[in-house]
């Protein structure tokens, strides 16, 4: 036989594929911290959303492909009247949930937001919810929620772990597909092949670049990428329950899969398979590592790698508001991470393009004590020349420390350090802060602003009376676990 002839020996489904539906299919979720986590990052997820809806460029997003369509038992968008199929509502809640850059984060060799699978999660449920009332059956309760997000963040963040997908120019909403993918075809009912079968398409999907989160072309795909991801998983889910065939050696296939076309090429640090391919890494087993992990931003809405210089500028402030013309020049001690995203010199096109410029994210909380999601705004940026004159005197440098601990697991510190050096050859002390208020380790601390910052964006929609309910429910966990998923969906709804 001709050594070019493909063999036609249809193979099992990768390994890959089947630890993340056994996970999905049989993991049973025990851990009271990773539930109680869950339901704080549901709040906090739920309540960027609202606060989103403020902004003009984020709802013009929104809504019906085709105005006036009436969906059967359609799924709710929070904060607004949308009933919408459950495809579209998963891109319209995932889309305000990342709109300002204020949910969660997983850093690691990959970054991302694991609560952006709630774009999928929360309009299934609902759906599914509204459908089984109507047929007079039980409805999903929002424990079934909770358990949905606690296996999508830990899918997407334990491949995020060891395997890097920006260094070979893909974004990380590709885990947010497949996470997405794997907890909605479980919520929608599928079997062990449908799931596989959707994963697989998870995977053989064109993937999105990384390019619209980098200069030069930053720009406000980055802020609905990700509720595109989820929404594409409910489809594929669909698509695997109306009995569609999957695609099993997706990953592992010689020339044609995705390890060869899209991840070996230039992945040095990727684990080899025996046959000399490239292939992700796993280093632990699905659990419930990535919820009791999980990074909320708290104080400011910014990209994760810059929140404690924002911290660290805060504190500054005070000593530098009244001398901003005579600073020579700001010394930024970062980590390497840091320098390779979000590090950038010359103009900003957009909003977009200044929520992820560490510079700009310094700039700010130094000059005005403060960061919120207006300042990133066009107009605040050319009222205030201020902002790029210190972004002009900001020298970036990297300590191998804040590198090497960023990686570590029993750290994952995200450390920024700030010094000011003014023209009189005095200077203040530098600020250094390791790690930021929404860290695991600083947890304690952290939750009643995060429940804070909860109460503070259903007020933006919301009368006091239906804000004083909703936080007295997301704050009792069995009452919460208890509540049918459409019924609170009622709840924050308009």
């Amino acid at each position: 036989m001709s050594a070019n002839v493909d063999l036609n020996n249809r193979p099992d489904y990768d390994q890959v594929l089947q630890d993340i539906a056994d996970y999905v299919l049989s993991y049973r979720i025990t851990s009271p911290h990773a539930l109680d986590t869950a339901r704080n990052c549901l709040m906090d997820t739920l309540g960027c959303g609202l606060l989103a809806l403020r902004f003009p460029e984020c709802t013009k997003h929104l809504g019906p492909i085709v105005e006036g369509t009436l969906v059967p038992f359609g799924a709710r968008v929070p904060g607004t009247s949308f009933r919408l199929d459950p495809v579209k509502a998963a891109w319209d809640i995932g889309c305000i949930v990342r709109w300002l850059d204020y949910n969660d984060t997983w850093l690691a060799a990959e970054w991302g937001h694991p609560s952006d699978n709630l774009g999928g999660i929360l309009a299934v449920a609902d759906h599914l919810s509204q459908k089984r009332v109507a047929n007079g059956e039980a409805p999903l309760t929002v424990r079934a929620v909770l358990d949905a997000m606690i296996m999508a963040h830990e899918i997407q963040g334990v491949i995020a772990l060891e395997n890097s997908f920006n260094r070979v120019g893909l974004d990380h909403v590709l885990l947010v597909k497949v996470a997405s993918t794997a907890v909605c075809a479980k919520l929608m009912g599928a079997n062990r092949e449908q799931l596989l079968s959707a994963l697989s398409h998870a995977f053989v999907d064109g993937q999105a670049l990384r390019t619209y989160r980098h200069a030069p072309n930053a720009g406000s795909r980055k802020s609905w990428a990700a509720g595109d991801a989820s929404s594409r998983g409910v489809r594929l889910a669909d698509i695997a329950l109306r009995g569609e065939m999957g695609i099993p050696s997706v990953l592992t296939a010689p020339q044609w899969g995705f390890y060869e076309v899209l991840f070996s090429h230039t992945n040095k640090d990727l684990a080899l398979k025996p046959e000399g391919q490239r292939a992700f890494k796993l280093s632990q087993p699905y659990g419930t590592y990535v919820m009791e992990n999980v990074l909320f931003k708290i104080s400011f809405p910014a990209e994760f790698h810059a929140q404690t210089a924002c911290e660290a500028a805060v504190t500054l402030h005070p000593q530098v508001r009244d001398r901003l013309h005579e600073i020579e020049k700001i010394v930024i001690t970062t980590h390497e991470s840091a320098i390779r995203i979000i590090s950038k010199q010359g103009p900003l096109a957009n909003a977009a393009d200044r929520d992820h410029c560490l510079q700009y994210m310094t700039a700010v909380p130094l000059a005005f004590g403060n960061l919120v999601a207006e300042q990133y705004e066009d107009d605040f940026h050319a009222a205030h020349p201020i902002i790029d004159e210190l972004r002009e005197k900001m020298v970036i440098v990297e300590d191998p420390r804040y590198t090497r601990e960023y990686l570590e697991a029993d750290k994952r510190s995200i450390a920024n350090a700030i010094q000011v050096f003014f023209n009189d050859g005095t200077s203040t002390q530098q600020v250094v802060v390791e790690y930021p208020i929404g860290h695991r380790r600083r947890r304690a601390e952290g939750i009643a602003l995060l429940e804070d910052k909860f109460k503070a964006n259903l007020a933006t929609r919301f009368a006091g009376q239906r804000c004083e309910e909703i936080f007295a429910l997301c704050k009792d966990q069995a009452a919460l676990e208890a509540t049918p998923v459409n019924r609170f969906v009622d709840l924050l709804v308009i």
